[in-house]
C-alpha cells in the first residue's frame, strides 16, 4: 500500500472524528447516535460524490474491469475505510453494542483493505462503495426524524419509503449485475468472495425491507380508517 494512502487513512480518520466531536458540540441536546448519524450522511455525500468523479467513462461506470486501480479510485477507498475504522470505533462506544453491525463493519474494513492492499479491481470496488452509500442519507434520515419527534407520521414514513426504493433499486438491480462482472472478470478470489457476500446480504436485508414497508403502508392505512372524520357545523 503506498505511503500517501496510510496518510489519507490516517487524516480521514482523525478528520471523521473531528466532524464528530464538531457536531455534538453544535447539538449538544442530541442523542450519540443522532451526531454520529449526521457524520455518516456526510460520508454518504463524499463518497457517492467522489466515486462519481472516479468513473472513466460513464457507457460503462465498472470499466475497466480487473484493472489497475487509478489514483482517484484509491483515495476513494481510502477516504471510505478511514470512515468505516472510525465508524466502527464509535460503535463500541456507543450504548448498544449490536453484533451484526461489527461484523458489518469488519468485513467491510476487510474488503476495503484488501482493494487497497492489491492495488487492482478499483472499477468493480468503487462501483460497489456507489451502490452501498446512494441509499445510506435516507437510512439515516428514518433514525434522525424518530429523535425529532416524527415517529409514525406521513414524514417518517416517506422517508422509510424513499429509502426502500432506492436501497431496492441499487442493490437489487446494480447490484447483481456488479456481482456478476466481478465474478466474471480475473479478480482475485477475495474480492469475488467479498462481491458475492454482499450481495447475499443485500438479498436478506432486501426481504426484511419489503416486510418493514408492508407493515409500515398497512399500519398508515388503519391509522387513517380509525381516524374519526372531521365534522362541520353549518352556520345558521
Amino acid at each position: 500500500m503506498e505511503d500517501y494512502i496510510i496518510k489519507l487513512i490516517v487524516f480521514g480518520g482523525l478528520s471523521w472524528t473531528m466532524t464528530f466531536l464538531l457536531t455534538r458540540m453544535i447539538l449538544p441536546k442530541r442523542s450519540f447516535d443522532f451526531c454520529n448519524r449526521i457524520v455518516s450522511i456526510s460520508h454518504a455525500a463524499v463518497a457517492v460524490t467522489l466515486s462519481s468523479f472516479s468513473v472513466q467513462d460513464w457507457r460503462c461506470p465498472v470499466c475497466p474491469l480487473a484493472s489497475e486501480s487509478s489514483p482517484k479510485q484509491m483515495q476513494v477507498l481510502a477516504v471510505s475505510l478511514a470512515y468505516m475504522i472510525y465508524d466502527m470505533s464509535c460503535c463500541l462506544f456507543d450504548e448498544k453494542v449490536r453484533l451484526d453491525n461489527s461484523i458489518h463493519h469488519l468485513v467491510s474494513i476487510i474488503g476495503l483493505g484488501a482493494g487497497l492492499a492489491y492495488q487492482k479491481c478499483g472499477s468493480e470496488m468503487v462501483a460497489a462503495l456507489w451502490i452501498t452509500e446512494i441509499s445510506s442519507p435516507c437510512l439515516h434520515l428514518r433514525e434522525l426524524l424518530k429523535e425529532l419527534g416524527y415517529r409514525d407520521t406521513g414524514l417518517n414514513l416517506a422517508a422509510d419509503i424513499s429509502f426502500a426504493a432506492i436501497f431496492s433499486f441499487a442493490r437489487m438491480v446494480g447490484g447483481p449485475y456488479l456481482t456478476y462482472v466481478t465474478l466474471s472478470a480475473n479478480n482475485p478470489v477475495l474480492i469475488k468472495a467479498m462481491a458475492l457476500g454482499l450481495q447475499l446480504v443485500s438479498g436478506f436485508w432486501f426481504y426484511k425491507i419489503t416486510k418493514m414497508v408492508k407493515h409500515k403502508l398497512a399500519r398508515w392505512t388503519a391509522s387513517r380508517k380509525l381516524s374519526p372524520p372531521t365534522t362541520h357545523r353549518k352556520l345558521k
